[in-house]
This record gives structure tokens, sequence and C-alpha cells, in this order.
């Protein structure tokens, strides 16, 4: 019967092959790292966290070693236990150098002394709640990483009455958040009664699209232990996992211009975030490890692992039969808004969803615009992409303010349906970041 429900989506967006056969049977992997990690100090939105410890430390799994001070930012822990060999910039996902703390594995794994289990976690209030998401260290893993604490602690005058779980997982290839929902439902449904509790939200929605049939059954048979909760099938579509288009396909309800999730009373958090608040809640667990999908036609063996941050990329990729020969790109997160790898020496953030090898350059060279008017028909947010390119390269600043270049989620799909290959999305975030330098000088 739930299948023969209209699904329900929003206006926009794209159909993609999504390659999601390659893993989705893949059942979750635990892979060690190897002699070292590199923990970097910036993984999150915001500003990086300041160190805690030194060359020579001694440290163990689940120790603050970063701490966030900033409004915006998050505290980091070891994955590992060992010596800190050493603190300085290494390679980032992000194609920059960052601060990291670069440990020793002594491979015990020993844990913190101050790790401790919690009987009874929804006994704890509000305030408890979301002090110890904070402690813990939990941003968004969907790929933004936004600091959770905050999301879950929204301004008084906005009261927040639907939590909605993300699992939609709409980029090709992926499929660690689908694996987390088949293995793990229970661990999710209790993280999302905490975010419930730490919000004072009456309900919960867990919007997950129609390509996990899987994911779906299971979940809606947990679903039924826990009052409040449903679980709801979306079109399989992209990007409707991102925030605003999730919130208008499930509940009608549309962010203002930029504005967020609270100001129509939703706060979103993705299913693989609602675990691990629950496990820092019931086990004491900071945030230092997470599931990623390695997958592509580049890898031999594609599969899910369970990876400590710090991993570097090169041990995931070893540990799945390595690359093949035509491989041509390797890209972390999703292939439509990850970032394409340099090198193999880059350590798994909290962020990293997934390592995508290609054995094909996605896109020829540029050609003019036509003015089809596609990546505007396509766009989800409404926008019309080629104009706001278009007052970008043009130095029209102020003018790409007005035509709601900030409103772009640089989600990829214009940039996907150009027939010229225009880079659509790097010119809108250039223009992103020069109408906000604009606005900080006024």
């Amino acid at each position: 019967m739930l299948f023969n429900l209209r699904k329900r989506t929003f206006e926009g967006g794209i159909h993609v092959e999504d390659y999601k056969e390659l893993t989705d049977s893949q059942p979750i992997e635990v892979l060690n790292p190897g002699e070292k990690v590199v923990i970097p100090l910036h993984q999150h939105f915001g500003a990086p966290a300041e160190p805690l410890v030194k060359k020579g430390d001694e440290v163990k799994v689940g120790q603050k070693i970063g701490e966030g001070k900033a409004r915006f930012s998050a505290h980091v822990h070891s994955s590992v236990s060992g010596r800190v060999k050493a603190i300085d910039y290494y390679n980032h996902p992000s194609g920059q150098f960052a601060l990291s703390v670069i440990i020793e594995n002594d491979g015990e794994y020993t844990p913190f002394e101050e790790e401790k289990e919690i009987k009874d976690p929804f006994s704890l209030s509000p305030e408890q709640i979301i002090e110890k998401v904070k402690e813990a260290g939990i941003v968004g893993m969907g790929g933004a990483a936004f600091p959770t604490f905050i999301k879950l602690n929204p301004p008084p005058d906005k009261p927040i009455d639907t939590i909605i779980i993300n699992g939609c997982e709409c980029e090709p290839f992926l499929n660690a958040d689908n694996r987390l929902m088949i293995e793990h439902p229970e661990d999710i449904l209790r993280g999302a009664v905490l975010i419930k509790i730490a919000t004072g939200a009456e309900r919960i929605i867990i919007g997950i699209e129609d390509n996990k049939s899987d994911a779906i059954k299971i979940m809606e048979s947990h679903a039924k232990d826990f009052p409040f909760t449903e679980v709801i099938p979306l079109k399989t579509k992209y990007p409707q996992g991102a925030e605003k288009n999730l919130i208008y396909a499930l509940l009608k309800r549309q962010v203002p211009a930029g504005g967020l999730p609270f100001d129509v009373g939703v706060v979103v958090q993705n299913v693989a975030t609602a675990k691990a608040i629950w496990e820092a809640l019931s086990k004491g667990k900071p945030l230092y490890e997470r599931v990623v999908t390695v997958t592509g036609q580049g890898i031999k063996e594609p599969k899910n692992l369970l990876v400590r941050v710090g991993t570097l990329l090169k041990e995931l990729i070893d540990f799945c039969g390595g690359l093949k020969e035509d491989t041509k790109m390797i890209v972390m997160g999703g292939p439509m808004m990850g970032v394409a790898q340099w090198s193999l020496d880059v350590p798994v953030i909290k962020a990293t969803s997934g390592i995508i090898a290609l054995t094909y350059i996605p896109k020829d060279h540029e050609q003019p615009c036509i003015r089809c008017g596609r990546c505007a028909e396509h766009c989800p947010m409404g926008l019309i992409p080629n104009q706001l390119m278009r007052l970008t390269k043009f130095g029209e600043i102020e003018e790409a303010d007005k035509w709601g270049i900030l409103n772009c989620v640089e989600c990829g799909c214009c940039g996907f349906v150009c027939p010229a290959n225009i880079p659509l999305v790097h010119w809108i975030r250039t223009g992103k970041n020069k109408v906000s330098l604009l606005r900080k000088q006024k």
C-alpha cells in the first residue's frame, strides 16, 4: 500500500543515473586506519577548532584534541590512541591546507577515561542534550557539517513543531545513509527522539527517496514503536535532500529567501547525524568515525566502510582493491557537489560521505550560452543561473545580489543540464563570495 501512494517532491531539479547498485547491497565493513591519522582542526562550518594537545602528547580514543571556541565551530576528538607526531598544516579535502593533529596510531584504540554511558538519555533536559551534543563535536553529516548544537537551539521566537530526518541521500553513487537505515534503524529513531526533546517539536518525519525500498520498509517497521513518527517516501529526484526542497516536498512550507528552516518551524537532521546523537548520549561517544561509500567505475571492489576520522583516502581505496587503470578523477562526496581530489594523501573528515573514482571526465569544453533557459527550468530555487553568471562575470555584483544569488544552494543542476557546458556553479559561487564581501564592507 505504501508504494502506491503518490510520491511527494518539489518543483525543478533533475533526474540523473544514480549508480547506487554498485554498493546498495554491500553491508558496512569496518576499516581501521594505518600507522598514522591526520585529523584536521577545521572539518565543520565556521571557525577552526583550537588545538588542545602538543607534539609528544599521548592521546586516547574520544579525547578532545581541538576546542571549538567560536560561536560557529565544533570540538574535534581523537579517533585513535597513540602519540601526537606533529601539529602542522596538511592536505585537506577542500583542496587547501589545514592545521591538523597528526597522530601515530598505536593500534590499541584505548578509550578515553572520561567516556561514560548514560542509562536513560530520554530523561535528560533539552539543555543537557544540547550541551552533550556540543561536547561530542557532532556536525551535520550530510555534507554541510554545520554544528548540530546550534540547530538544536533555535531562537526563542522560532518555535519548532516538526523534526525532519533526512534519509534522501539524493547524490548519485552514495549509499552510506541507505545502509545506516537498513542496519541501524533503532539508533536513528532514538536519535530523532532526542532531537525532538531538545527542540520541543511535536512530531518526527523521516523522508526517504523511493529508490531505497528496503530502507523505507525497515524504517517504517521500526517507526511503529515510536509515537508521533512517520516515514514518508519521496520521489527520486536531485536535489531532493536539500533542506529547503525537502521541507517543501514534505510540508509544502516555503523557507523565505535568506531564511532558515526554523523560520517555518522545522529542524532538519541527516540520518547519520541522528545516529551520532544517540551514540553520544547513550554511550558517551564523540563523533570520531562515520560511514563512507567508496565506489565508482574506477574502484575494483566498491564497499561501504565504517572509517575513523583522519584515515587517509589511499587506505580506503586500497581496502577496496585499489583503482582501475582507466580512472581519471577522484571525488570526495557526491559527484554533483563533491570536490575533486588532487592527492590520495588526504584524510577523511566528518563530512566525508563518499569517495568516487570516475573513469570519465564529466564535461567537455565550454561553449557560448545559447539562452535556452534549461538552467532556469531545472533550478530548484527558482533562480536564473545564466543571468547570475553573466552579472558576476561582468562585475555587476549589486545587481547579482538583487537577483537573489545568495539563495543558490550550489546543487549543480544548472551546470548538469547546460548544453554549452558552462561552469555555472563556479561563477555563482564566485558571485556569492563577492556579494558577501560587499555586504560586509557596507
